[in-house]
């Protein structure tokens, strides 16, 4: 008897509970994914957003600190986690506390009308979707890639001989198209030292998701996936519609707040706003979305400069390291020159998800 409750309580502290033959695979998931050490966060947030509303100089000391007491609180507490749910959890429920803020205290003072209203939850409905749509997946590489690749390519090369003789008949001034095509179909694979399949090139692998990623961009905590051909589209998506979203929901709340003030000025100096509760948490949340929009935009920024030159985070990052990149833009931007064929070509390949251009000299290592 003591020594069937040894085993029970060493599998209790190892955080593996003893399997139940009645137990339903969707109820184990649940309790698999589930993060109990979230909920502290989850209520500690409009608890310290209150008490920073009490005075602007608790304002400015817990906002300042708020950053770095969420990073605190995720090391010590998912340090050994892998994947996590901490980061999509907590933006989601900023998210969903903001708009709760937003409908219970700006609207019944009157400044807000239907359109504006609607705006805002029509901005809020996208951002979900568009998230939904991003977390579908970024393109997992599978053995059955490669495969399916080389019958594209025989139906392709088919196509392209014909192509071949009849421009060579036809005219001489297509030779680098034809060299194009050529390079093109000759694309050679690689084989990922972890995952021991083939992979296309610009594809990595993330040890964070342990699996390779077509098009790999970066492994993004706040969506607990990776950015990758499937998906980073959908992301970048998110991103502008929830960057535009806050910055019009921060403009009706300070117009609303401080309706004498200039709207630049109106984060800064407020008269009055600390009178009551209510308006004095509004504009503290007002401040804690400017923070979190400041952070997303600068990441929106990034991903439209690396699109624009056809460079992915990874490779930018791989480019840093190995220094064989450029600094474009007061560092905003490293140019790799390997696969930038144009502004608007760029953007054609994004947002079609084309192959062109892979250059054959590509040897990238693995970054994360």
């Amino acid at each position: 008897m003591v020594l069937y409750f040894c085993c029970r309580d060493k599998r209790w502290l190892k955080d593996k509970p003893p399997k139940s033959g009645c137990q339903s695979p969707v109820l184990g998931a649940m309790i698999d994914n589930l993060e109990i050490s979230m909920i502290p966060a989850l209520v500690l947030l409009p608890l310290l957003l209150r008490v920073a509303a009490l005075h602007y100089l608790l304002g400015i000391t817990i906002l300042t600190t708020l950053p770095g007491l969420v990073l605190w609180y995720y090391y010590a507490t998912h340090r050994r986690k892998r994947r996590t749910l901490f980061f999509l959890t907590l933006a989601l429920y900023s998210l969903a506390y903001m708009y709760y803020l937003f409908m219970t205290e700006i609207l019944p003072r009157g400044d807000v009308s239907q359109l504006q209203v609607c705006t805002v939850t029509t901005g809020m409905i996208l951002t979900i979707g568009s998230l939904i749509q991003t977390k579908r997946g970024p393109g997992v590489v599978t053995p059955s890639l490669l495969e399916a690749r080389s019958q594209s390519q025989d139906k392709d090369s088919t196509h392209a001989n014909g192509a071949i003789q009849s421009a060579a008949s036809s005219s001489a001034g297509s030779a680098a198209e034809l060299q194009t095509t050529e390079a093109t179909l000759t694309t050679k694979w690689s084989r990922c030292p972890v995952c021991k399949i083939m992979r296309p090139p610009r594809a990595g692998h993330c040890r964070t998701c342990g699996s390779c990623v077509q098009r790999l961009d970066h492994h993004c905590i706040w969506i607990n996936s990776c950015v990758g051909q499937t998906n980073h589209r959908s992301f970048l998506l998110t991103l502008s519609v929830f960057v535009l979203t806050s910055l019009y929901g921060i403009k009706l709340v300070l117009c609303s707040l401080c309706p004498r003030q200039y709207l630049m000025t109106a984060l800064l100096y407020c008269p009055g706003v600390y009178s009551q509760s209510s308006t004095a948490l509004c504009f503290t949340c007002a401040w804690y979305s400017s923070i979190v929009t400041g952070g997303l935009l600068y990441l929106l920024v990034v991903q439209v400069l690396n699109i624009s030159f056809n460079v992915t985070e990874r490779e930018a990052q791989l480019a840093l390291r190995n220094k064989t990149g450029q600094s474009r833009l007061w560092g905003l931007v490293i140019d790799t020159g390997e696969y930038s064929r144009g502004f608007y070509q760029n953007w054609v390949e994004f947002l079609t998800m084309t192959d062109a251009s892979v250059s054959p000299r590509s040897s990238l290592t693995d970054l994360v």
